[in-house]
Protein backbone atom coordinates (compact mmCIF):
# COMPACT_ATOMS: atom_id res chain seq x y z
CA UNK A 1 0.00 0.00 0.00
CA UNK A 2 1.36 3.41 -0.99
CA UNK A 3 1.67 5.71 2.02
CA UNK A 4 2.19 9.45 1.91
CA UNK A 5 0.97 12.37 3.96
CA UNK A 6 -1.27 15.33 3.25
CA UNK A 7 1.60 17.57 4.29
CA UNK A 8 3.80 16.07 1.57
CA UNK A 9 1.10 16.78 -1.01
CA UNK A 10 0.89 20.41 0.09
CA UNK A 11 4.67 20.75 -0.11
CA UNK A 12 4.70 19.24 -3.60
CA UNK A 13 1.88 21.56 -4.70
CA UNK A 14 3.85 24.57 -3.46
CA UNK A 15 6.96 23.35 -5.27
CA UNK A 16 5.01 22.85 -8.50
CA UNK A 17 3.58 26.39 -8.27
CA UNK A 18 6.80 28.19 -7.35
CA UNK A 19 9.26 26.10 -9.38
CA UNK A 20 11.95 26.76 -6.78
CA UNK A 21 12.77 24.97 -3.51
CA UNK A 22 13.66 28.15 -1.63
CA UNK A 23 10.48 30.05 -2.55
CA UNK A 24 8.29 27.00 -1.98
CA UNK A 25 9.86 26.36 1.42
CA UNK A 26 9.35 29.99 2.39
CA UNK A 27 5.69 29.82 1.34
CA UNK A 28 5.22 26.71 3.50
CA UNK A 29 7.17 28.19 6.44
CA UNK A 30 9.71 25.36 6.56
CA UNK A 31 13.41 25.05 5.78
CA UNK A 32 14.59 24.14 2.31
CA UNK A 33 16.33 20.91 3.46
CA UNK A 34 13.14 19.82 5.24
CA UNK A 35 11.10 20.35 2.11
CA UNK A 36 13.65 18.54 -0.03
CA UNK A 37 13.50 15.56 2.34
CA UNK A 38 9.69 15.48 2.26
CA UNK A 39 9.62 15.56 -1.55
CA UNK A 40 12.18 12.78 -1.71
CA UNK A 41 10.07 10.65 0.64
CA UNK A 42 7.03 11.33 -1.53
CA UNK A 43 8.95 10.18 -4.63
CA UNK A 44 9.98 6.99 -2.83
CA UNK A 45 6.42 6.31 -1.70
CA UNK A 46 5.06 6.81 -5.24
CA UNK A 47 7.93 5.01 -6.92
CA UNK A 48 8.65 7.71 -9.48
CA UNK A 49 10.76 10.82 -10.05
CA UNK A 50 8.67 13.98 -9.74
CA UNK A 51 11.17 16.63 -10.74
CA UNK A 52 14.52 17.47 -12.26
CA UNK A 53 16.74 19.34 -9.84
CA UNK A 54 19.29 21.99 -10.71
CA UNK A 55 20.78 25.00 -8.97
CA UNK A 56 18.38 27.59 -10.39
CA UNK A 57 14.96 26.03 -10.77
CA UNK A 58 12.83 22.94 -10.48
CA UNK A 59 11.40 21.31 -13.61
CA UNK A 60 8.61 18.76 -13.19
CA UNK A 61 8.88 15.46 -15.02
CA UNK A 62 5.92 14.22 -17.08
CA UNK A 63 4.87 12.13 -14.08
CA UNK A 64 5.29 15.17 -11.84
CA UNK A 65 3.14 17.35 -14.10
CA UNK A 66 0.32 14.79 -14.14
CA UNK A 67 0.55 14.31 -10.39
CA UNK A 68 0.51 18.08 -9.77
CA UNK A 69 -2.88 18.37 -11.45
CA UNK A 70 -4.32 15.53 -9.39
CA UNK A 71 -2.81 16.85 -6.17
CA UNK A 72 -4.31 20.28 -6.81
CA UNK A 73 -7.77 18.68 -7.18
CA UNK A 74 -7.27 16.63 -3.99
CA UNK A 75 -6.19 19.66 -1.96
CA UNK A 76 -9.08 21.73 -3.29
CA UNK A 77 -11.51 18.98 -2.23
CA UNK A 78 -9.95 18.79 1.22
CA UNK A 79 -10.16 22.55 1.66
CA UNK A 80 -13.81 22.46 0.58
CA UNK A 81 -14.49 19.84 3.26
CA UNK A 82 -13.24 22.32 5.82
CA UNK A 83 -15.33 25.05 4.22
CA UNK A 84 -18.37 22.78 4.33
CA UNK A 85 -17.91 22.29 8.07
CA UNK A 86 -17.48 26.03 8.63
CA UNK A 87 -20.53 26.79 6.50
CA UNK A 88 -22.71 24.77 8.86
CA UNK A 89 -22.07 27.28 11.65
CA UNK A 90 -24.09 30.43 12.04
CA UNK A 91 -21.08 32.54 13.03
CA UNK A 92 -18.24 33.46 10.69
CA UNK A 93 -15.13 31.73 12.05
CA UNK A 94 -11.76 30.42 10.90
CA UNK A 95 -9.51 31.36 8.00
CA UNK A 96 -10.74 33.57 5.18
CA UNK A 97 -8.42 33.98 2.18
CA UNK A 98 -9.25 37.13 0.24
CA UNK A 99 -7.47 38.58 -2.78
CA UNK A 100 -7.51 42.27 -3.77
CA UNK A 101 -6.20 44.16 -6.76
CA UNK A 102 -3.42 46.71 -6.02
CA UNK A 103 -5.59 49.71 -6.98
CA UNK A 104 -8.07 48.80 -4.23
CA UNK A 105 -6.14 47.07 -1.43
CA UNK A 106 -4.12 49.99 0.06
CA UNK A 107 -7.20 52.18 0.41
CA UNK A 108 -10.01 49.76 1.24
CA UNK A 109 -8.16 47.08 3.20
CA UNK A 110 -7.61 48.92 6.53
CA UNK A 111 -11.30 49.80 6.81
CA UNK A 112 -12.43 46.29 5.79
CA UNK A 113 -10.12 44.52 8.23
CA UNK A 114 -11.18 46.84 11.04
CA UNK A 115 -14.87 46.21 10.41
CA UNK A 116 -14.46 42.45 10.00
CA UNK A 117 -12.41 42.20 13.19
CA UNK A 118 -15.04 44.15 15.10
CA UNK A 119 -18.07 42.33 13.66
CA UNK A 120 -16.57 38.83 13.37
CA UNK A 121 -13.76 38.49 15.95
CA UNK A 122 -13.37 34.74 15.31
CA UNK A 123 -12.49 35.32 11.66
CA UNK A 124 -8.82 34.96 10.64
CA UNK A 125 -8.40 37.03 7.46
CA UNK A 126 -5.49 36.35 5.09
CA UNK A 127 -5.05 38.90 2.28
CA UNK A 128 -3.34 38.40 -1.07
CA UNK A 129 -2.64 41.49 -3.22
CA UNK A 130 -1.93 40.98 -6.92
CA UNK A 131 -3.32 41.63 -10.38
CA UNK A 132 -6.68 40.26 -11.54
CA UNK A 133 -5.49 37.35 -13.76
CA UNK A 134 -3.48 35.87 -10.88
CA UNK A 135 -6.35 36.33 -8.42
CA UNK A 136 -8.80 34.58 -10.75
CA UNK A 137 -6.36 31.72 -11.28
CA UNK A 138 -5.74 31.26 -7.54
CA UNK A 139 -9.46 31.51 -6.87
CA UNK A 140 -10.20 28.82 -9.46
CA UNK A 141 -7.49 26.60 -7.97
CA UNK A 142 -8.98 26.92 -4.49
CA UNK A 143 -6.10 28.93 -3.03
CA UNK A 144 -8.41 31.89 -2.37
CA UNK A 145 -11.94 31.97 -1.00
CA UNK A 146 -12.89 35.25 -2.68
CA UNK A 147 -11.36 38.18 -4.55
CA UNK A 148 -12.15 41.88 -4.80
CA UNK A 149 -11.63 43.01 -8.39
CA UNK A 150 -12.99 45.32 -11.07
CA UNK A 151 -16.09 43.85 -12.73
CA UNK A 152 -16.96 42.14 -14.91
CA UNK A 153 -14.57 39.19 -14.88
CA UNK A 154 -16.93 37.12 -17.06
CA UNK A 155 -15.94 33.74 -15.64
CA UNK A 156 -18.90 31.31 -15.80
CA UNK A 157 -17.64 29.42 -12.75
CA UNK A 158 -17.64 32.51 -10.51
CA UNK A 159 -20.34 34.44 -8.70
CA UNK A 160 -20.01 38.23 -9.10
CA UNK A 161 -21.44 40.72 -6.58
CA UNK A 162 -21.06 44.44 -7.25
CA UNK A 163 -19.83 46.40 -4.21
CA UNK A 164 -19.47 50.01 -5.36
CA UNK A 165 -18.69 52.22 -8.33
CA UNK A 166 -16.18 55.06 -8.46
CA UNK A 167 -15.00 57.62 -11.00
CA UNK A 168 -11.50 58.12 -12.36
CA UNK A 169 -9.97 61.55 -11.75
CA UNK A 170 -7.36 63.46 -13.68
CA UNK A 171 -4.08 64.17 -11.87
CA UNK A 172 -1.81 66.82 -13.38
CA UNK A 173 0.96 69.19 -12.18
CA UNK A 174 -0.10 71.91 -9.74
CA UNK A 175 0.80 74.66 -12.21
CA UNK A 176 -1.91 73.35 -14.58
CA UNK A 177 -4.74 73.61 -12.06
CA UNK A 178 -6.29 76.69 -13.72
CA UNK A 179 -6.35 75.09 -17.17
CA UNK A 180 -9.55 73.51 -18.56
CA UNK A 181 -10.09 69.83 -17.78
CA UNK A 182 -8.71 67.67 -20.56
CA UNK A 183 -11.01 65.59 -22.73
CA UNK A 184 -10.35 61.98 -23.64
CA UNK A 185 -9.23 63.11 -27.08
CA UNK A 186 -6.81 65.67 -25.59
CA UNK A 187 -5.31 63.03 -23.29
CA UNK A 188 -4.19 61.05 -26.33
CA UNK A 189 -1.90 63.95 -27.20
CA UNK A 190 -0.40 64.16 -23.70
CA UNK A 191 2.33 62.15 -22.04
CA UNK A 192 0.04 59.73 -20.26
CA UNK A 193 1.41 57.88 -17.22
CA UNK A 194 -0.17 54.47 -16.61
CA UNK A 195 0.29 51.32 -14.57
CA UNK A 196 2.34 48.59 -16.21
CA UNK A 197 0.86 45.72 -18.22
CA UNK A 198 -1.31 43.30 -16.25
CA UNK A 199 -3.25 45.89 -14.25
CA UNK A 200 -6.91 46.11 -15.21
CA UNK A 201 -6.89 49.82 -14.30
CA UNK A 202 -4.41 50.41 -17.11
CA UNK A 203 -6.80 48.84 -19.62
CA UNK A 204 -9.72 50.90 -18.27
CA UNK A 205 -7.76 54.15 -18.60
CA UNK A 206 -6.67 53.28 -22.13
CA UNK A 207 -10.26 52.44 -23.02
CA UNK A 208 -11.44 55.86 -21.84
CA UNK A 209 -8.77 57.54 -23.94
CA UNK A 210 -9.61 55.25 -26.88
CA UNK A 211 -6.00 54.13 -27.07
CA UNK A 212 -4.71 50.68 -27.98
CA UNK A 213 -3.25 48.31 -25.38
CA UNK A 214 0.13 48.51 -27.06
CA UNK A 215 2.32 51.16 -25.44
CA UNK A 216 2.88 54.23 -27.61
CA UNK A 217 5.90 56.49 -27.23
CA UNK A 218 4.02 59.00 -25.07
CA UNK A 219 3.01 56.48 -22.41
CA UNK A 220 5.22 55.75 -19.40
CA UNK A 221 4.58 52.81 -17.07
CA UNK A 222 4.73 52.50 -13.29
CA UNK A 223 4.15 49.69 -10.81
CA UNK A 224 1.88 51.61 -8.41
CA UNK A 225 -0.48 54.57 -8.20
CA UNK A 226 1.91 56.19 -5.73
CA UNK A 227 4.65 56.19 -8.34
CA UNK A 228 2.29 57.60 -10.97
CA UNK A 229 1.33 60.57 -8.78
CA UNK A 230 4.94 61.29 -7.86
CA UNK A 231 5.88 61.21 -11.55
CA UNK A 232 3.13 63.76 -12.24
CA UNK A 233 4.42 66.00 -9.44
CA UNK A 234 7.86 65.84 -11.07
CA UNK A 235 6.36 67.19 -14.30
CA UNK A 236 6.67 63.98 -16.33
CA UNK A 237 3.07 63.92 -17.52
CA UNK A 238 -0.52 63.38 -16.39
CA UNK A 239 -2.38 60.35 -15.11
CA UNK A 240 -5.75 58.95 -14.05
CA UNK A 241 -6.39 57.45 -10.62
CA UNK A 242 -9.53 55.98 -9.02
CA UNK A 243 -11.41 58.28 -6.67
CA UNK A 244 -10.69 56.05 -3.68
CA UNK A 245 -6.95 56.66 -4.04
CA UNK A 246 -7.06 60.46 -4.21
CA UNK A 247 -6.89 61.31 -0.50
CA UNK A 248 -3.95 58.97 0.15
CA UNK A 249 -1.89 59.46 -2.99
CA UNK A 250 -2.13 63.25 -3.27
CA UNK A 251 -1.49 63.93 0.41
CA UNK A 252 2.20 64.66 -0.05
CA UNK A 253 2.38 65.40 -3.77
CA UNK A 254 2.05 68.94 -5.27
CA UNK A 255 -0.51 68.02 -7.92
CA UNK A 256 -3.93 69.17 -9.07
CA UNK A 257 -6.93 66.80 -9.14
CA UNK A 258 -9.95 67.36 -11.38
CA UNK A 259 -13.10 65.55 -12.45
CA UNK A 260 -13.82 64.93 -16.11
CA UNK A 261 -17.00 66.15 -17.75
CA UNK A 262 -19.89 63.70 -17.92
CA UNK A 263 -19.96 60.92 -18.79
CA UNK A 264 -17.06 60.44 -16.40
CA UNK A 265 -14.79 57.40 -16.70
CA UNK A 266 -15.53 54.93 -13.91
CA UNK A 267 -15.31 51.35 -12.77
CA UNK A 268 -17.41 48.94 -10.73
CA UNK A 269 -15.58 47.04 -8.01
CA UNK A 270 -17.03 43.76 -6.83
CA UNK A 271 -16.38 40.54 -5.00
CA UNK A 272 -16.18 37.17 -6.75
CA UNK A 273 -16.08 33.58 -5.52
CA UNK A 274 -16.55 30.08 -6.88
CA UNK A 275 -20.18 29.12 -7.48
CA UNK A 276 -19.41 25.74 -5.89
CA UNK A 277 -18.00 27.24 -2.68
CA UNK A 278 -19.71 25.93 0.47
CA UNK A 279 -19.03 29.37 1.97
CA UNK A 280 -21.25 31.21 -0.53
CA UNK A 281 -23.72 32.39 2.14
CA UNK A 282 -20.93 33.60 4.41
CA UNK A 283 -19.12 35.30 1.54
CA UNK A 284 -22.26 37.21 0.71
CA UNK A 285 -22.22 38.51 4.30
CA UNK A 286 -18.58 39.47 3.88
CA UNK A 287 -19.41 41.35 0.68
CA UNK A 288 -21.95 43.43 2.62
CA UNK A 289 -19.27 44.38 5.15
CA UNK A 290 -16.90 45.37 2.33
CA UNK A 291 -19.63 47.46 0.70
CA UNK A 292 -20.33 49.29 3.96
CA UNK A 293 -16.60 49.90 4.41
CA UNK A 294 -16.42 51.41 0.93
CA UNK A 295 -19.38 53.68 1.70
CA UNK A 296 -17.60 54.97 4.80
CA UNK A 297 -14.44 55.62 2.78
CA UNK A 298 -16.39 57.54 0.17
CA UNK A 299 -17.47 60.01 2.82
CA UNK A 300 -13.82 60.56 3.75
CA UNK A 301 -12.31 60.95 0.29
CA UNK A 302 -15.30 62.66 -1.30
CA UNK A 303 -14.59 65.99 0.35
CA UNK A 304 -10.92 65.84 -0.66
CA UNK A 305 -11.78 65.03 -4.28
CA UNK A 306 -14.36 67.82 -4.38
CA UNK A 307 -11.78 70.26 -3.03
CA UNK A 308 -9.39 69.25 -5.79
CA UNK A 309 -12.13 69.73 -8.34
CA UNK A 310 -12.86 73.27 -7.10
CA UNK A 311 -9.18 74.20 -7.45
CA UNK A 312 -9.33 73.35 -11.14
Amino acid sequence: MIQFTLRQLRYFDALARHGHFGRAAEACAITQPAMSMQIKELEEALGGVLLERNARQVVLTKFGQELAERVREILRSIDELGDFARASRDQLVGRLRVGMIPTVAPYLLPKVIGNLTRMHPELDVHVRETVTPKLIQELSEGRLDAAIVALPVSEPSLTEVALFSENFLLVRPREDEAAPVLSAEALREMRLLLLEEGHCFRDQALSFCKMQSSTPREVLDASSLSTLVQMVSAGLGVTLIPEMAVAVETRSAPVSVARFDDPQPSRTVGMVWRKTSPLARQLLQISEVVSLSADALREQYGARAAKGNRRT
